[in-house]
């Protein structure tokens, strides 16, 4: 079952009290871990315990997401709120300067806690923000029918498809390679999540203008890459490895935008390599 936790978080308004929702689970060094738009905590679930073996790991709901409630009136969703926000996370967690891993948007927030010098490693899963214009507006494209889609499926319907493969490939096909191997109730409860994120609209409005081109100053970085990404292409990847100077570029064969389902063992494996 996982936690609620409130802190304090200084915003252009003043100061504000931020919720999340979050898992706590294994022993040693501490890794946070930080889902995709739209998505919830439980994407990560197939490598849970895979890292929970080696690593205090830390899970949230993103604010807007999941359980998580949106962020209070007058913080936008862009990486000068995430920043001070996660951060502050951390210190309400007792998880000073964790190791942090992310996917897609994720991926985006855990480079800038990198640079904020809030993370002692960075592993980005696909991460958001190496995008042309181009990639960018077919990308926030299919991201947007994936939620017109998810509102417009009653719920008894969304419980049907997700029983069978070819429900669940039409369900999640577009972020997984093999969305046939995801449980039935997992893509049941990330379309509802999708479905009920409060922040969706106002963050993917505020990832428009998110292009990370900054490096992150002696931090190990891992960028990694699912081969069969339909979402964010697989040349992102490289285009962040030339920003990122010094990152490690790891593809990920077989596996799509959100990899944690496709291939557990090796996302886990990327990440505590990562993190070591």
């Amino acid at each position: 079952m996982s936690k609620e936790i409130s802190f304090t978080v200084d915003a252009p308004v003043g100061r504000r009290v931020v919720s999340v929702r979050y898992e706590r689970r294994g022993a040693g060094d501490p890794l946070l871990l930080l889902h995709g738009i739209g998505h919830h905590w439980q994407a990560w679930g197939p490598v849970l315990d895979l890292l929970a073996a080696e690593r205090e790991v830390v899970a949230v709901d993103l604010p807007g997401f999941g359980a998580s409630s949106a962020l209070p009136d007058g913080m936008a969703y862009d990486l000068d709120t995430f920043g001070p926000v996660l951060g502050g996370l951390c210190t309400a967690l007792g998880v000073e300067k964790p190791h942090v891993a992310g996917n897609s948007l994720g991926g985006l927030l855990a480079l800038e806690l990198g640079r904020l010098g809030l993370a002692r490693s960075v592993t980005a899963l696909s991460p958001a923000g190496f995008w042309s214009e181009g990639e960018r507006r077919y990308a926030f494209g299919v991201l947007r029918a994936l939620r017109a889609g998810a509102r417009a499926l009653p719920v008894p319907a969304i419980e049907r498809l997700s029983r069978s493969a070819a429900g669940r490939a039409a369900l999640a096909g577009t972020i997984y390679a093999r969305p046939g191997r995801r449980a039935p109730q997992a893509v049941a409860a990330e379309t509802l999540a999708l479905r009920g994120a409060s922040g969706f609209e106002s963050a993917l409005s505020a990832s428009r203008g998110m292009l990370f081109s900054d490096g992150l100053p002696a931090v190990p970085v891992t960028i990694a890459w699912g081969s069969r990404d339909r979402l964010l292409l697989p040349r992102q990847g490289v285009r962040a490895k030339r920003v990122l100077r010094g990152a490690r570029l790891v593809r990920l064969p077989g596996c799509g935008h959100v990899p944690m389902n496709d291939d557990p063992a090796l996302v886990a494996r990327v990440i505590l390599d990562g993190s070591r």
